[in-house]
């Protein structure tokens, strides 16, 4: 088999009891599915399991033994609880480090709030040899280790994340992606965006909203692998707008 056509897989481990609970309602493996299927990169299998180290431990050495990536999401926060960080550490077989980076991200986010306290300084902990996910929504970077990918199990959070992750595995299909934006407030089209993506199968729209001349806006991103889909998704999407009334540039703004 030529290596272009070798499929490439990733599985995903949801860490964290409150899943197991009911409690919370994991929105993680299909947000974790959809970004890497637009990556042209295949999520193999998901394992759900509690915070009990021995069993993220079992969980990790299985899945990343078998896979070409894993992600993990939940349990990297700062609390007694989040003990990702030290179960991923087990399973390598390394120590756990404070990252001097993400110390220094944490410090400045955390400055005008009360500043950093051992709780907060818990979130800079890393394997060591650990590079950062940069996370443009609460301050804590997730992590990343090799082909191994420590992600924060709130949703929203989750999207950044990937987002900043989007193009840069190896063996998914190249990316093609086109932007549209204007002083547009995505709150107003929210269910334009989100009906957009579901009727385009294989594309993922990022929404990138600014304030710019007193005026609050957004450029939309529209990612494929594919440039027929890519295109039809695109002319829904400014039809949509047209409809609502919006004026869009190409190219974005």
């Amino acid at each position: 088999m030529a290596m272009s056509q070798r499929i490439f897989t990733a599985a995903l481990v949801v860490i964290g009891d409150e899943i197991l609970s009911g409690r919370t309602h994991d929105k993680n493996i299909a947000q974790v599915a959809s970004w890497l299927q637009v990556q042209g990169i295949r999520l193999a299998e998901v394992r759900v399991v509690p915070d009990v180290e021995e069993r993220i431990v079992e969980a990790v050495n299985a899945l990343r033994a078998r896979n070409d990536y894993l992600f993990t999401t939940g349990g990297i926060g700062p609390t007694h609880d989040d003990i990702t960080v030290d179960a991923v550490a087990a399973a390598l077989g390394v120590a756990v480090v404070i990252h001097p980076e993400a110390r220094a991200i944490l410090e400045r986010y955390y400055v005008d709030k009360g500043g950093l306290n051992e709780g907060r300084l818990r979130m800079a902990r890393v394997p060591e040899g650990a590079e950062l996910i940069p996370n443009r929504m609460s301050g804590a970077p997730g992590i990343r280790l090799g082909n191994l990918f420590l992600m924060a199990g709130v949703p929203h959070i989750t999207a950044g994340m990937l987002d900043a992750l989007t193009g840069q595995l190896e063996g998914g299909a190249p990316l093609l992606s086109e932007t549209v934006g204007g002083f547009i407030p995505e709150s107003e089209i929210a269910t334009l965006l989100r009906d957009t993506e579901k009727a385009h199968e294989g594309c993922q729209i990022g929404s990138y909203p600014f304030f710019r001349e007193g005026r609050v806006g957004s450029n939309f991103v529209i990612r494929s692998t594919e440039r027929t889909a890519l295109d039809a998704c695109m002319a829904d999407l400014c039809a949509g707008l047209d409809r609502l009334g919006f004026a869009w540039t190409a190219g974005g703004i």
